[in-house]
C-alpha cells in the first residue's frame, strides 16, 4: 500500500501546480493524510484553531498590512519619496538612489515587500521613466530589488512568521534585521552608481537646497512613525503586536489630521483591501499549521536531522547548503510557505550545530525575500512587470547585477553572525 505521507505530499504538489492556493492545498493534503491514517478529521480543525488563537503575535500581521495600506492611499508615501529625492536625488543616477533610499525608509513602516513594490514602487517607476531618462525595464528591476529590503528592516511580517515557528523573540528578530537591511541598501546603491557611470545616466533634477528644510519638515510626521514604532518596542513600552496597532492608528491619524489625504470612502476601501490581504495570509498560516501536524506525526525534522548527521556537515557547510536550498525553493514557492513549512524542519539541525536561531532567522528571511525576485516564480517580478508592461525577460536581464550585489550581502549576513547580532546584543539579547 502506498504511504499516506507520500500521497499527501503528491496531492499537495498537484493541487499547487493546478493553481489552488498553497494554504488550501496544505489543508486538503493534511485532511487526506488524516483520513488514510484513520485519525479523526477534526484534528485538522483543532490544530488550526489552537495555532491561530494561541498566537498573540499573529495579530501584528493584519495591523502592519493595514498601516502599509493607509500609507499608500494617503500621501505619506509621496512625502517620503520627496524627502528621499532631497537626500540623494542630486547624484548621477539619482532616481535609482532615491528608489533604494525610499525603500529603506518605507520598509521601517510597512514590513512588506509587496506593499513597498505596489505603493512606493508605482510612484518611483513613473518618475524614473518620465521623459525616457531611464528604461522601464531598469526602473522595474531596481524597484523589485530594493523592495526586498522591506521585510528585513523592522517591522517585518516574515520575521513574525519565523518567530511563530521558532519560538524566538519578535523584538530581537526585528533588531537583527536592521544592519542586514542597511547593508542590502548599500550594495544596491553601489551597483546603481556603477551602472549609472557605465551607461552615463543623466544627473536628475534635484530638490533645490533652499527647499530641503521645507521638504524635511513636511516629511517629519511620516518619519516619526518608525521612531515611535521601534522606540516603543525596544523601550519596553509596547509589544510588537501593540506596536503594529499603534502604527496603523498613527498612519491614519497623520493622513487625516496633518495631510488631509484620506476620505471615508478611501478608508473603507483600504479596510477591504487589508482584509483580503490578511485573509490570504491567514489561509496560508492555517494550512501550514495543519500540515506541520502531519510533518510532526511523521517525525520528519528528527529524521532529516539524523540523515544530515551522516554527512558530518560543519556549521559552514550546513549554512551553504541552506542558502542553496532556500534560494532554489524561492524560485518555486512563496516566502510564507517556505518560512512556515520548510524552515521548521531545519531548526533542530541548526540548534544541534550551535547556530544562533535569531541569526538563522535573518538568513532564511533574506533568502525568502531574494526568492521574490528569482525567476521563474518571482512574485515581485510579476508585480513590476504588470506596472511597466515590460517583458519579464528584459526585467530579469537588468536585474542580474542587483542580484549579484544582494548575493554578496547574503554571504556577509550568513558568515559574519556578529554583524547580524550586534544590535540585538546591544539591546540585551544573550544568544
Amino acid at each position: 500500500m502506498t504511504d499516506p505521507f507520500f500521497l499527501s505530499i503528491l496531492l499537495l504538489a498537484l493541487l499547487a501546480i493546478g493553481g489552488l492556493s498553497i494554504g488550501l492545498a496544505m489543508i486538503c493534503a493534511s485532511s487526506v493524510y488524516l483520513a488514510l491514517k484513520g485519525f479523526d478529521s477534526s484534528i485538522a480543525a483543532e490544530t488550526l484553531l489552537q495555532g491561530l488563537f494561541n498566537s498573540y503575535t499573529l495579530l501584528a500581521i493584519p495591523l502592519f498590512i493595514l498601516a502599509a495600506d493607509i500609507m499608500n492611499v494617503g500621501s505619506l508615501a509621496d512625502r517620503l519619496l520627496r524627502f528621499a529625492e532631497a537626500l540623494v536625488g542630486r547624484f548621477k543616477g539619482g532616481l535609482g538612489h532615491v528608489n533604494v533610499v525610499s525603500s529603506l525608509i518605507f520598509s521601517g513602516m510597512s514590513g512588506s515587500a509587496v506593499a513597498d513594490a505596489v505603493g512606493m514602487g508605482k510612484i518611483i517607476i513613473g518618475m524614473m521613466t518620465k521623459d525616457g531618462r531611464y528604461s522601464a525595464s531598469y526602473a522595474a528591476a531596481i524597484t523589485a530589488a530594493s523592495a526586498t529590503i522591506g521585510p528585513i528592516i523592522p517591522p517585518s511580517i516574515p520575521m513574525v512568521l519565523y518567530a511563530l515557528v521558532s519560538d524566538q523573540s519578535v523584538g530581537y528578530l526585528f533588531a537583527a534585521g536592521m544592519m542586514p537591511g542597511l547593508l542590502m541598501g548599500l550594495v544596491l546603491m553601489v551597483m546603481n552608481m556603477i551602472i549609472a557611470h557605465t551607461r552615463n545616466f543623466p544627473t536628475d533634477t534635484s530638490v533645490p537646497l533652499r527647499d530641503i528644510p521645507r521638504v524635511t519638515f513636511q516629511a517629519i510626521p511620516a518619519l516619526l512613525l518608525p521612531v515611535i514604532l521601534l522606540g516603543g518596542i525596544y523601550g519596553g513600552i509596547m509589544t510588537p503586536t501593540e506596536a503594529a496597532a499603534v502604527a496603523a492608528f498613527y498612519a491614519l491619524f497623520v493622513s487625516v489630521t496633518f495631510y488631509r489625504s484620506v476620505s471615508i470612502k478611501q478608508f473603507y476601501q483600504t479596510l477591504l483591501g487589508s482584509a483580503r490581504s490578511t485573509a490570504t495570509i491567514g489561509i496560508l498560516i492555517a494550512g501550514a499549521l495543519t500540515f506541520q501536524y502531519v510533518v510532526t506525526r511523521e517525525n520528519v525534522p528528527v529524521s532529516l536531522s539524523n540523515w544530515l548527521a551522516h554527512f558530518e556537515l560543519s556549521r559552514t557547510g550546513f549554512l551553504i547548503a541552506i542558502n542553496v536550498l532556500f534560494l532554489a525553493l524561492g524560485c518555486i514557492l512563496e516566502s510564507g510557505a517556505i518560512l512556515l513549512i520548510i524552515v521548521p524542519i531545519f531548526i533542530p539541525t541548526a540548534q544541534a550545530l550551535g547556530i544562533d536561531l535569531v541569526h538563522f532567522g535573518v538568513i532564511v528571511v533574506v533568502n525568502a525575500m531574494l526568492g521574490l525576485i528569482t525567476p521563474p516564480y518571482g512574485l515581485l517580478l510579476f508585480i513590476v512587470a504588470s506596472v511597466t508592461k515590460e517583458p519579464l525577460t528584459k526585467i530579469v536581464r537588468e536585474l542580474v547585477p542587483f542580484l549579484i550585489a544582494l548575493f554578496i550581502a547574503l554571504g556577509i549576513i550568513t558568515f559574519v553572525p556578529d554583524f547580524v547580532l550586534w544590535l540585538p546584543r546591544l539591546l540585551g539579547y544573550r544568544g
